[in-house]
């Protein structure tokens, strides 16, 4: 009889162990929500590959708490109803733990009640001011926001490149609307009233009557908010064929690797805020050099604030050991001086986790470093 015990407590043991065993090695499961088809779909495929690189990176060295990271990936096809379809899918698998959301600001707005209704901490890459101001404390923000660019962009245009006479072109959604109401006062604060507005709406085929209306104001300057990649192609092919010889400063959007390719020589001399600069830093370099291993190409900001989200993400559930989202949430909010690509992760109140950015300017093709622009100092002169 107690042999039989021994045994049957031998197999429940051993039953124990080899679930616990398997617990372990069970993937921690991270939602992304990104564009593999619609307008988007070639900026998509960078976000989409500079996460599966962190994936791999991570799982090569170990996993997190012994165990691999798994990316759940549903197209957002471009739009905010299939951003929203998107990331309720994901959410409504209990074993994601968290979430990689839109680098469109449009796309996080249509997802935020949800993000707020399931409770999980979301890295997302939408760079409007007001999207970690909402209250919702499981917003991450993994690129800088649009005041920092903005600010940057009315002083070095300016001040550096002595321009007085600005015209703005501005997407009509969330990010171009509230970059050009960013602008508008830091150019009034340094005494330049805008020449013209001028809004388009996104996957405009045609910008004729923009472009006409630049030309008309005789601008010195354009600055230029486009969310999407092929907008901002469109936009400089149509400048050029018009005569407007005004030089462009403007969104990341600008030397994104989608709108290089598409408007060429079109877009040479232009200027851009980025967060993203692959010679800029050691850790910049580092990702620049394993991206292009990896895929055959350099890698824009596109992949780089994706690749960021996904070691934070990691290291913040190592770090707390534990897959609860409050956890993860605490940890992410205590990340201090983490080296990205993308820059150094100091995660404030808010949730934003970067506070600079960098101008930079296309030269014949090649993407050169002109200064960096920090947050504080910004502050500092207002």
């Amino acid at each position: 009889m107690n042999r039989l015990l021994y045994s049957i407590a031998g197999c429940l043991i051993g039953t124990a162990l080899a679930a616990s065993v398997a617990h372990a090695a069970d993937p921690i499961r991270i939602g992304m929500v990104a564009p593999s088809t619609g307008g988007a779909a070639e900026t998509g495929r960078y976000q989409i590959n500079g996460a599966k690189l962190a994936a791999k990176e991570i799982n090569d060295a170990g996993g997190v708490m012994g165990r691999p990271l798994e990316l759940v990936i549903e197209d957002d096809q471009t739009t905010n109803p299939g951003a929203v379809l998107a990331f309720n899918k994901l959410a409504s698998d209990s074993s994601v733990v968290a979430f990689l959301g839109p680098i469109r600001s449009t796309q996080v707005y249509a997802i935020e009640p949800s993000v707020r209704k399931v409770g999980k901490p979301m890295a997302f890459g939408g760079t409007d001011p007001k999207l970690t101001h909402l209250g919702d404390p499981w917003m991450f923000r993994f690129r800088p926001n649009d005041k920092i660019s903005t600010a940057a962009m009315a002083g070095f245009g300016v001040n550096d490149l002595g321009k007085k006479k600005w015209a703005i072109v501005y997407s009509t959604d969330a990010f171009g609307t509230s970059a050009k109401d960013l602008l508008v006062p830091a150019l009034k604060d340094l005494g330049v009233e805008p020449a013209t507005l001028q809004g388009f709406t996104s996957n405009s085929q045609d910008l004729t009557p923009v472009v006409l209306e630049i030309k008309q104001s005789g601008a010195d300057v354009i600055a230029s908010f486009a969310t999407v990649q092929t907008d901002q192609a469109i936009l400089a092919k149509q400048l050029r064929q018009f005569g407007v010889a005004a030089p462009v400063i403007g969104s990341a959007s600008l030397i994104s690797a989608t709108a290089m390719k598409l408007a060429g020589p079109d877009l040479y001399g232009s200027y851009a805020l980025t967060d993203f600069f692959g010679e800029e830093t050691d850790a910049a370099k580092a990702f620049s050099a394993s991206y292009e291993k990896a895929y055959g190409n350099q890698p824009d900001f596109f992949a780089s604030w994706s690749y960021d989200a996904v070691h934070v993400l990691a290291k913040a559930i190592g770090d707390a050991k534990s897959t609860e989202p409050d956890a993860i949430r605490q940890a992410l909010l205590a990340v201090k001086g983490y080296e990205g690509a993308e820059g150094t992760y100091d995660f404030d109140e808010n949730g934003d986790g970067l506070h600079a950015y960098s101008v930079v300017q296309n030269k014949d093709g090649k993407v050169v470093f002109v200064k960096r622009v920090e947050a504080a100092e910004i502050k500092a002169k207002d």
